[in-house]
């Protein structure tokens, strides 16, 4: 796939953040161009709760405590989004904060059981994990353990900005084979959610052929 073909797969602008991701097979748009997508729709720090603010970001709020192992800063999060190719549904973000707690490999079972109690009864609203969300999260925290990637709560992201999102998951090393082959089990697992059938190429297709039988039924 040539260099266009790839940066075709960024959202367009004016997407709603539901439908904002890009694909683990983006590999050659940058960092900071893919951000540039996500910027008109991500959350600031002041629309997000505090509660959610203390347990994933305690640096906003209490420098230097952290109440999880592998807490990182808002701007570092959407980063983390784009390197493991995930957008902003439930299970998007419970992959990511999984994946990057369970790279410290410093998390332990009573601090995993900790975060999803508050993850499933804390957190308000649309924050809220479902029994699914906290199995995707057990799932990626297992995987960012295994995983022979740095730690992704201790690298330098602004240092990734005009690389490439194939080089920056290379400096970091991460292993898109085993994203990929855990995305078509999530995929599989989890059909009836968007997030789940668009991180594979399959599920996009099935996702583009369902939207135009829906045009066409309209």
């Amino acid at each position: 796939m040539d260099n266009q073909q790839q940066k075709s797969l960024l959202p367009v602008k004016g997407t709603h953040w539901k439908k904002w991701y890009v694909p683990l097979e983006e590999e050659n748009a940058t960092v900071r161009e893919c951000l540039a997508t996500q910027a008109p729709v991500a959350a600031g720090s002041a629309d997000i709760p505090l509660i959610v603010r203390l347990i994933e970001n305690p640096k906003f709020d209490i420098p230097g405590i952290n109440l999880f192992n592998g807490a990182v800063s808002l701007e570092d999060h959407d980063v983390i989004h784009l390197l493991l190719g995930r957008g902003m549904l439930p299970k998007d973000e419970a992959f990511v904060i999984g994946f990057t707690m369970g790279s410290s490999n410093r998390m332990t079972t009573a601090e995993k059981k900790m975060y999803t109690f508050a993850a499933k009864y804390l957190y308000p609203g649309p924050y809220k994990f479902s029994d699914e969300d906290i199995v995707v999260f057990k799932k990626a925290a297992h995987l960012g353990y295994v995983s022979d990637c740095q730690p992704l709560d201790k690298i330098n992201y602004s240092e990734l900005m005009d690389l490439t999102l194939k080089e920056a998951r290379e400096r970091v090393g991460l292993e898109p084979e085993l994203l990929a082959a855990y995305y078509q089990i999530e995929s599989h697992r989890y059909p009836q959610f968007e997030e789940c059938l668009r991180i594979t190429p399959q599920g996009r297709e099935l996702l583009a052929s369902q939207l135009n039988a829906d045009k066409l039924a309209g």
